[in-house]
């Protein structure tokens, strides 16, 4: 799988839980902190070329998957993909 981006905050469980998923399954992944980083959601919103209101904002390359439960989702989808 591609290197996954995820954009949130430390101390934001669903950030938390994201990058805990990555670890789990042994994903490449990037945690960008944006309080750290001084990225606005606003600022987000421009790069991944829709609105933000929640963190974690995850991309798997550079395909934009959404939040903590889309990525989960994802995740799931690939394992039951790999198994067939």
């Amino acid at each position: 799988m591609d290197q996954v981006t995820i954009y949130g905050r430390p101390s934001c469980g669903f950030c938390v839980r994201a990058v805990d998923l990555c670890e789990m399954k042994n994903y490449s992944y990037r945690f960008v902190d944006m309080v750290k980083e001084g990225i606005s959601k606003a600022d987000l919103a421009k790069t991944i070329g829709r609105p933000v209101h929640t963190v974690p904002q995850i991309l798997v390359g550079e395909e934009y998957i959404g939040g903590f439960d889309s990525f989960s989702q994802y995740v799931r989808q690939r394992d039951a993909a790999s198994v067939r």
